[in-house]
């Protein structure tokens, strides 16, 4: 399943929780909201390149580490894909080895790797580092900010959703986050939430993030690149700047490869009126057990779904709110209103395509 879904909306309903906070870096998260959204996936998700080539088509397809025995294109065969850089080819998985623990900080290390594993209750502090190096090292822009905010609300969602850490109740179709109900997450966040009560408009809102350029503070989070700055003095372990010109390229394949998958997953979650309901693509439904779009949704409400999101969107606030008090370059930042909600809203909407 996509991912992007379910972290985006995370984000924005972070965003949100942290306005009503009155939290210093709202004004900055709407000024910057695309690279917000981007740290909020890209930040993280590395592994975000196709898996393998369609081999009737010659388009690549797939995601990352995920096994793709043919083509959803054609139904025919495939063949693996690599990224090459200079003389070398890597394999996504490989790649996702290499670099999943360095973004998610608190889980995905492999190997002898995993003690350096950022304790839970040392994240704020680790992020906070970065946070003050951003604006000693890395310029005056406050872009960067805005996309290290995004990055640690996918460190806290993944964590509660994949149940790391304690936070999220939802039981929905047999656990929280389960093969089965991250159609039904997906579906209901994308359409139930996203576009009737929220007002999203997806397309826009997907093509804006993949736009967003590579930040050089990825590189440093991720501790590629040369040690320096208050996270260098507090984490002085695991950093390896010799893999930067492999990081760098990943990062670029990451915005690429996402371009091409937006539309794709677009259709993927469209539904289809049919009678006097909408029913989502057969696929879905059949990963969901066979359940029809309608028992999607009525299933979500009975598990409570929107308030695990509730949750989510308060466990982050509070990651943002221990962060603020520890970074005074966030505490600092300017305060003049950027775009509203309703001013997104209302950019956001669904629109109907034209035909």
């Amino acid at each position: 399943m996509s991912g992007i879904i379910g972290h985006t909306m995370y984000a924005i309903l972070a965003g949100k929780a942290a306005e009503h906070r009155r939290l210093p870096i709202v004004p900055m998260l709407h000024r910057h909201y695309a690279s917000y959204l981007c740290g909020a996936y890209l930040g993280c998700d590395v592994q975000t390149m196709p898996e393998a080539v369609c081999v009737d088509s010659g388009n690549e397809v797939g995601y990352g580490t995920v096994d793709l025995k043919q083509s959803p294109l054609t139904g025919g065969e495939v063949t693996p894909w690599s990224l090459q850089l200079n003389d070398k080819r890597y394999r996504p998985r490989e790649i996702h080895r290499t670099f999943y623990g360095r973004a998610h900080l608190v889980f995905g290390w492999n190997g002898v790797d995993r003690a350096h594993t950022v304790p839970w209750d040392h994240l704020a502090d680790y992020v906070a580092a970065v946070c003050e190096d951003a604006m000693e090292h890395f310029g005056v822009g406050e872009r960067k900010m805005a996309y290290l905010m995004g990055w640690l609300a996918h460190i806290v969602g993944d964590s509660l959703i994949k149940s790391i850490r304690p936070g999220i109740e939802l039981n929905l179709l047999g656990g929280t986050y389960t093969p089965k109900n991250r159609p039904i997450q997906d579906l209901v966040s994308y359409h139930e939430i996203g576009v009737n009560e929220l007002g999203l408009h997806w397309p826009a809102l997907l093509h804006d993030l993949a736009e967003t350029p590579v930040e050089p503070i990825q590189l440093h989070y991720m501790r590629i690149a040369g040690p320096k700055g208050r996270l260098a003095e507090d984490f002085p372990n695991a950093w390896a700047p010799g893999l930067a010109p492999l990081l760098q390229a990943v990062l670029r394949e990451n915005r690429r490869y996402q371009a091409i998958r937006n539309p794709r997953l677009i259709e993927r979650y469209r539904l289809q009126k049919k009678g006097d309901q909408w029913e989502c693509r057969a696929e879905l439904s059949q990963q969901a057990g066979g359940l029809r779009y309608p028992e999607m949704v009525q299933l979500a409400e009975r598990a409570n779904f929107r308030h695990a999101l509730w949750q989510m969107a308060e466990a982050i606030a509070t990651l943002f709110e221990d962060v603020v008090q520890r970074a005074p370059s966030l505490q600092a930042l300017p305060q003049q209103a950027g775009p509203s909600w309703a001013e997104l809203t209302a950019r956001w909407k669904k629109r109907t395509p034209p035909p």
